[in-house]
């Protein structure tokens, strides 16, 4: 397969790629001087997640997303679920590195989980959690696990196997002998599939590129992923890539990934998986204005919120724990009395009388395992 940039209509997709470009450099100044913008950018990784399979077609509720990611599902996770923790994680981890990490060889090569150490793990340096071996920003709102994960060093097994059996197949093909080690299921890897070779056409896109408007060269990125298919597992991975290429070129700053997923979400399927590329990438790059403007509502909304929560805190005593709860509610989407009592470390009956207390709305409905969050 290949991916051919002849013919690129550039004078046609200027006015998209302008407007798109304005819009991100707009919430990018917003959320640099915003109160609450470490609050969106973890919101926005929580949508993105949930985004990112809708627009493959699959459904994740954010409440069950916030949830799981805590430790308090009510329910068994699903399949669907546990791809979206994945695409959580993964976004997170690449904010937390260096602008241009995941583009490199290197970089890829870790997020595909072919080095063993490479592996996502949660650790902790000096208290404080670590994605991918980048501790967070300090202020940063702590959207970490509050309790052990039972699974977790089941899956980091089985990450490492799946390594294995990737640097089995490629001594296999380039002739030397392969070391002993487990064969990847034929029932879930197609064995004709070379994503190697697919990841180089993509990186191939990438180089010849260079020069083109940071949005333009981010709209034929993730339209190059779709269409050469890279990775069998991973459609969502192209998208967080385009998103930190125009980390990498200036456009966001700091942790900031466009959500762009969720701006693709509000297009389409006729148009983004449309026959004519011109098609496409005005549909992607639509898609990419879409996503800024959705952070800049979703800035406004918050500057709001916080605005009517910090009335609350007036003529509170120093030791009161509403300021924290308050914090916790602008990072996360929604919170559970379970989430609260964890992070603030309470009961989880006290937890209940902060949430009445500074009058969030139940955004659940239901009368058990109920989840609060502000308009």
């Amino acid at each position: 397969m290949s991916y051919s940039l002849r013919n690129l209509p550039v004078h046609g997709l200027l006015c998209g790629t302008s407007d798109a470009t304005a819009a991100i450099v707009r919430l990018d100044e917003r959320l640099a001087r915003s109160p609450s913008g470490e609050g969106l950018l973890q919101r926005l990784h929580f949508g993105d997640a949930c985004a990112s399979l809708w627009v493959e077609g699959e459904l994740v509720h954010l409440e069950d997303l916030v949830l799981h990611d805590a430790g308090h599902d009510v329910r068994t996770p699903t399949h669907e679920l546990t791809i979206a923790r994945d695409i959580l994680r993964t976004r997170r981890r690449i904010a937390g590195q260096p602008a241009g990490w995941a583009l490199d060889r290197e970089g890829l090569a870790s997020l595909r989980c072919q080095d063993p150490g490479a592996a996502p793990e949660q650790k902790a340096v000096g208290g404080k959690p670590v994605y991918g071996g980048a501790p967070m920003a300090e202020g940063a709102v702590d959207d970490t696990i509050s309790v052990a994960d039972p699974l977790a060093e089941e899956f980091a097994a089985i990450d490492r196997a799946i390594a294995r059996s990737d640097r089995a197949i490629r001594e296999v093909r380039s002739g030397a002998t392969p070391r002993p080690g487990p064969e990847r299921n034929t029932l879930v890897y197609d064995p004709d599939w070379d994503e190697d070779e697919r990841l180089d056409e993509w990186r191939g896109v990438l180089v010849q590129s260079a020069g083109l408007p940071a949005v333009l060269r981010a709209a034929l990125l993730v339209d190059a992923w779709h269409q050469l298919q890279v990775l069998q597992h991973a459609p969502w991975l192209g998208r967080l890539l385009a998103a930190e290429l125009m980390r990498q070129e200036g456009l966001t700053g700091g942790a900031h990934l466009l959500a762009v997923s969720i701006g693709l979400k509000a297009i389409p399927v006729e148009r983004r998986r449309h026959r004519d590329r011109d098609v496409r990438l005005l549909a992607i790059l639509q898609g990419v204005q879409g996503a800024a403007e959705f952070g800049l509502k979703e800035q406004d909304r918050l500057s709001i919120a916080l605005q009517l929560l910090e009335r609350r805190l007036s003529g509170r005593r120093m030791s009161s724990r509403l300021p924290e709860l308050v914090e916790l509610v602008i990072g996360r989407p929604l919170v559970s009395s379970a989430l609260v009592a964890a992070a603030l470390d309470i009961t989880p009956r006290a937890a209940l009388r902060l949430v009445e207390e500074l009058g969030l709305r139940e955004m659940t409905g239901r009368g058990r395992f109920r989840a609060w969050g502000i308009l």
